[in-house]
């Protein structure tokens, strides 16, 4: 990269840390913004600033905000009773986009990862235990996502809750819609046949 101005490089370097980013894909972002009118530019960096300025963690379920509840806990016409716990923010917005869920959630920040000094004392499992203390909420749905860490941490959860009488479920995993068995992993499959169902 030594034949670009040092401030590419530094764009370049800074896009390159976010997820998802490759070399590649930051130069085209790095000379996109520089075809952009200034305007454009400063328009980005501003959402960017008041991103990391306004943004905060609701107080009642660690969802993102900007006040101290986020829309879905002021909002008096979700369902108190049922409680989804995921992982991280995006995972609420992924459930939320189905509109097949009413109750409320809870955001672990995370999941347990010893590896990645990641242990429950990171995670919001206190918070969302005395959450459970007022009595209303009846099921708690583990929506944690389907790999090593998610399935440790639902099984800590489950563990947790089983004391407090409070019915703990965990959301199905499987096949998708339109996929082919013969294209399944064997995991898949047998995940799809444990959770099988009447119909």
């Amino acid at each position: 990269m030594a034949r670009y101005a040092p401030t590419l490089v530094r764009l370049i370097g800074e896009l390159v840390r976010l997820p998802g980013i490759g070399p590649k894909t930051a130069q085209r972002l790095t000379f996109h913004l520089l075809k952009a009118t200034k305007e454009e530019a400063v328009a980005l960096a501003q959402a960017i600033i008041e991103l990391k300025d306004r943004i905060q963690s609701c107080a009642v379920c660690y969802n993102i905000s900007e006040s101290d509840q986020c829309n879905i806990c002021s909002d008096p016409n979700r369902d108190g009773s049922a409680l989804c716990v995921v992982e991280e923010a995006n995972d609420l917005w992924a459930i939320e986009k189905t509109a097949s869920f009413k109750g409320r959630y809870h955001v672990l920040g995370g999941s347990l990862s010893p590896l990645e000094g990641r242990g429950p004392e990171q995670l919001t499992a206190k918070a969302l235990l005395q959450r459970l203390e007022g009595g209303e909420v009846k099921e708690v749905i583990l929506a944690t996502n389907p790999n090593v860490e998610g399935e440790a941490t639902a099984m800590y959860l489950s563990r947790l809750l089983k004391p407090l009488g409070v019915r703990a479920t965990r959301i199905a995993r499987g096949l998708p819609m339109g996929s082919d068995l013969e294209y399944a992993d064997e995991v898949t499959l047998s995940k799809a046949l444990e959770g099988r169902r009447e119909i």
